[in-house]
């Protein structure tokens, strides 16, 4: 682990469709990855990206049970569907939710997928918290309030590179989750910050305190920054992460305003490459976002 604070560099994208988000996802691990295998000029930098979505229905990548009959009911809701390469089955992602996808090299934190889970769980808890809900880890994949899931994870790691991440609920309408039996998890239910303090709380009045807690638990340094600073290399087009079912790839609409004042900037001392052995062994890990 790095001796000095890291620096994560948070882009709010704001409203997105999925396979847009995903692209973006795509490109910045590709720098990590470009980094790691040497590329000449390749750079690594560590970011998060903020997003409400569109509302959509995801599998994970060993999902076999959803067939095209029942993709497409999904999607007579309004909403779309896609198939990605993250573990775990079947989620629900729309506006309220607040969803973060840390693209990170572990190398300039911890190189154990374990404990990237495990602190992105306690970032969910810490930012519950501040709400006064008492939300907890279950043997049951995520974040719960009891027996109500508040909280998702679900990521992809290749090389100690991350993708995907976590969606917390903020104020959505829960009803999208009743056409789905997330991760086939029956009996339990969904809930949001907004239903468990009994108050509309949105994912502007959530964000702080999540970058906050996010800040405290991988002993980082954030700051803010616009997607148009970054448009010069991210082109939206087409992703991996999506399914056959894509279609038109939504062309995403930036930011106009950051949610979060940027901390004390303190950039990391050293970054870091994979050792010659494990250059030659991609590691791909899949867990579960339900």
């Amino acid at each position: 682990m790095s001796l000095s604070r890291n620096l994560v560099t948070v882009i709010n994208l704001g409203r997105m469709g999925f396979l847009a988000a995903a692209d973006l996802q795509k490109r910045y691990a590709r720098e990590h990855l470009d980094f790691l295998a040497g590329k000449p000029g390749a750079i690594s930098r560590n970011v998060i990206l903020l997003v409400e979505h569109d509302p959509v229905y995801t599998t994970g990548f060993r999902t076999k049970t959803y067939t095209e009959e029942e993709a497409q009911r999904l999607k007579s809701l309004g909403a779309d569907f896609y198939r990605t390469n993250r573990g775990g089955m079947i989620t629900f992602h729309g506006p309220g939710q607040l969803v973060a996808y840390p693209i990170l090299n572990l190398l300039q934190f911890r190189p154990s997928v374990k404990w990237y889970v495990s602190s992105l769980e306690a970032t969910i808890i810490k930012t519950c918290a501040n709400w006064g809900i008492a939300a907890k880890t279950t043997v049951d994949t995520g974040v719960w309030v009891e027996d109500r899931k508040i909280g998702a994870i679900g990521i992809h790691t290749r090389r100690y590179v991350t993708t995907h991440g976590i969606s917390l609920n903020c104020n959505p309408e829960l009803s999208w989750f009743k056409f789905i039996v997330p991760c086939e998890l029956k009996g339990k239910s969904v809930t949001s910050i907004s239903k468990e303090t009994n108050r509309e709380v949105s994912i502007k009045d959530v964000t702080k305190s999540f970058l906050e807690s996010f800040s405290e638990v991988f002993n980082c340094s954030i700051e803010t920054s616009m997607l148009e600073q970054h448009e010069h290399i991210f082109i939206p087009h087409q992703t991996t992460f999506s399914s056959q079912n894509a279609s038109a790839t939504t062309t995403p609409t930036p930011a106009t305003s950051t949610e979060f004042a940027s901390k004390t900037i303190v950039p990391p001392e050293t970054l870091y490459r994979l050792p010659s052995k494990e250059k030659e062994t991609p590691v791909d890990r899949q867990i579960p976002m339900w």
